[in-house]
């Protein structure tokens, strides 16, 4: 099993992290970039969420991004690029990979986890509002599992959470087609159960966080755990399944092209290899 990072709250750049009420706060920080995720920031995120299980002050916890987005899912140009692509491809090819080590920081966390969706949750950000048990999004919020566009699967959300939520076919259409929906969709289909203006969104968080952390701490994980036993399956058996089959997909054409579209601000052209 990977070793854990141990970041320090104090010493994050990319993250934000206040306990406030008995609520954690995790805010994604690189609002020049949308909130992309580079290394580091995958590093502050599973960091964040492992203080937030290790302190016993901690009875909620609300992830969220600073303006004007939640999360765009990955740097691409640092992260599937260069020598960050290739620290990836050899994780993801090792014997038996281990999942994504911010996800299972996250669906790990034992305390009940709201996603304030502030924009678009997009590629692995709508991974990590699936890793959340609930989700109220602001009226700007948007919703894709982009990773069909760039030749590759999900992680564990979308093949893990995301049918669970919205149904097996619903989860297989969004996969599928890549396709953006907004807000009003999101709540349609169950993604979220909230949809709110989006001055009011993290008000509307602190109050649901509240009323959840004025329960009983203990009796809150157990609750937690009896849910994720109840509602999904092995978390490390499908995200080594996932990472491995990333593994493959990384040295494809397609996903080469993928990135280079990305970049090149053009739609791909995939050849099935």
């Amino acid at each position: 099993m990977a070793k854990a990072v141990s970041i320090a709250p104090a010493d994050f750049s990319c993250v934000l992290y206040e306990v406030r009420d008995h609520v954690a706060i995790v805010t994604l920080n690189r609002p020049e970039r949308r909130n992309a995720l580079n290394r580091r920031a995958y590093d502050e995120l599973e960091a964040a969420f492992r203080a937030a299980s290790a302190d016993e002050d901690v009875r909620c916890v609300i992830v969220t991004g600073t303006d004007p987005a939640f999360c765009s899912g990955e740097d691409v140009k640092e992260m599937m690029t260069g020598e960050q692509r290739d620290k990836s491809v050899a994780r993801l090819t090792a014997v038996r990979p281990e999942p994504t080590p911010a996800a299972v920081a996250a669906l790990e966390c034992d305390r009940p986890v709201i996603a304030a969706v502030n924009g678009a949750a997009v590629g692995w950000g709508m991974e990590l509002t699936l890793f959340a048990d609930i989700r109220i999004a602001s009226e700007q919020a948007k919703f894709g599992e982009i990773f069909i566009k760039r030749g590759l699967i999900s992680d564990v959300g979308g093949l893990w959470r995301l049918p669970a939520i919205v149904g097996p076919a619903k989860a297989a259409e969004l996969l599928f087609t890549g396709d953006i929906i907004d807000a009003n969709e999101a709540l349609r289909i169950g993604l979220v159960g909230e949809v709110v203006p989006h001055d009011r969104l993290m008000e509307s968080a602190l109050a649901l966080a509240a009323r959840i952390a004025v329960n009983a701490p203990l009796a809150l994980r157990f609750m937690k755990d009896g849910l994720r036993r109840t509602s999904y399956g092995d978390l490390r058996e499908i995200g080594s399944w996932v990472s491995a089959t990333l593994g493959r997909l990384f040295e494809t054409e397609d996903h080469r092209e993928g990135v280079r579209s990305f970049l090149e601000k053009r739609a791909p052209e995939f050849k099935g290899r």
